[in-house]
């Protein structure tokens, strides 16, 4: 582990999270001091030129998009901490919450200030009751000690729909409404939460700012790859030796993250594909491991980054009967709101079913990577764009195990 350089995580296993002395006594809201005494354009200046990008899955410039949010017009504006974090085998936010909340709080009051908002929502995964208690002790210490500067937090927790983890469907939820994405534009930093200009980072993007406000742009700006600069954190799932949590450069490769930090695979076994970003993530070959774990990097191999989701699978497991189990996850977490991902998880499922119980054939294959690409393109979220990822890289990467249960 001597490469892990820890910048979220910097405090873990240091302080004890229910006492708010702590994180002061390593510097804590120093930072948020600091930004009340800078211009905001100033301020979001600095986030923008550190390039820090959006830890969530969409890599968006998080200073590019606080502008946005400040620009607009209004005097009520919104903060939302995306910490839903509905991605199996992930579990980095519940890390960074449970082990350092008042970074995360933090974060949140520096983007406060910086937009012009007094209003904060934490929206936390149903699946993390024991969160709640934590969070709410960390806001309630930094209240009391006076350091949100009028800065209002509230958590609230989910009901365990994946979809939520899409920005509009989490701020559907807040409203009280029905768990489905909006239609886009207006995207959140213009019309968010009760249609007021509204900024939507996850747990991870936020712990960043306070380190970025103290060290400066250029420090962060200068750690990993120059287009996706800073660190990210990995969770390692599946036939790996160190099944376990680390956080590392971006200009780490992914033959790095399995073979290095995850100390291989188990039991003399070869290597057969990994899957990175959650269930959504597509299937990676190992003709693909020493490409860096950056958002750019990965998009340019038809992967993604997402939540830092690391599965490893060996040469003995079945990756057709797995990206079936794939299948039938997103028919189920489908919220059914638009046509291309109701109909098209339902269907895709259906197709990997008869090709993995072995009567399917190549017009089935054929079939899956048409409707695969329309639901790309077609389905209003992020949930039903990515659904079809798991199937297009194994078919594209896998073929001759596809071939081998045909007809």
């Amino acid at each position: 582990m001597a490469e892990e350089m820890r910048i979220v995580l910097r405090n873990y296993g240091k302080i004890n999270p229910l006492k708010i002395e702590d994180y002061m006594a390593q510097g804590g809201y120093k930072s948020l001091e600091k930004a009340g005494r800078m211009d905001k354009e100033a301020l979001i200046d600095e986030i923008k030129k550190s390039n820090l990008r959006g830890r969530g899955g969409a890599g968006f410039n998080c200073g590019q998009k606080w502008s946005f949010a400040y620009r607009a017009p209004g005097d009520e504006k919104y903060v939302v901490c995306n910490a839903d974090e509905g991605e199996p085998g992930t579990y980095k936010d519940r890390l960074i919450m449970e082990n350092d909340p008042h970074t995360l709080i933090e974060g949140m009051a520096i983007c406060g200030y910086a937009i012009g908002s007094k209003q904060g929502f934490i929206y936390l995964r149903g699946e993390y009751p024991q969160l709640i208690n934590i969070l709410n002790n960390a806001i309630s210490q930094a209240k009391a000690k006076g350091l949100l500067q009028g800065f209002e937090i509230e958590v609230r927790s989910g009901a365990g729909a994946y979809v939520c983890g899409e920005e509009t469907a989490l701020i559907e939820s807040i409203e009280g409404n029905r768990g489905e994405p909006r239609f886009k534009p207006p995207y959140p930093p213009s019309e968010g939460l009760w249609m007021k200009p509204t900024i939507v980072n996850n747990v991870e993007t936020f712990a960043n700012i306070p380190v970025i406000l103290e060290k400066g742009a250029e420090w962060y700006a200068g750690i990993g790859v120059s287009s996706y600069p800073g660190t990210k954190v990995f969770t390692l799932t599946g036939d790996i030796n160190n099944k376990t949590f680390f956080e590392v450069p971006t200009d780490t490769t992914i033959r790095e993250i399995i073979f290095q930090f995850g100390g291989g695979i188990p039991g003399d076994k070869k290597f057969k594909a990994v899957q990175i970003g959650g269930t959504s993530g597509a299937f990676i070959p190992e003709s693909l491991l020493d490409t860096p774990v950056a958002f750019d990097d990965m998009s340019a191999i038809g992967a993604a980054l997402g939540s830092g989701a690391v599965f490893v699978l060996d040469e003995s497991r079945d990756i057709v009967d797995v990206t079936t189990r794939i299948a039938k996850f997103f028919e189920h977490e489908s919220c059914g709101k638009c046509a291309p991902c109701r109909e098209g998880t339902a269907r895709m499922h259906e197709l990997m079913e008869s090709v993995n119980s072995g009567n399917g054939s190549m017009k089935d294959i054929a079939l899956m990577q048409k409707l695969g690409n329309v639901m790309s393109i077609a389905c209003l979220c992020g949930l039903g764009q990515a659904a079809p990822a798991p199937v297009l890289t194994t078919i594209k990467h896998f073929a001759a195990d596809y071939n081998a249960k045909l007809m």
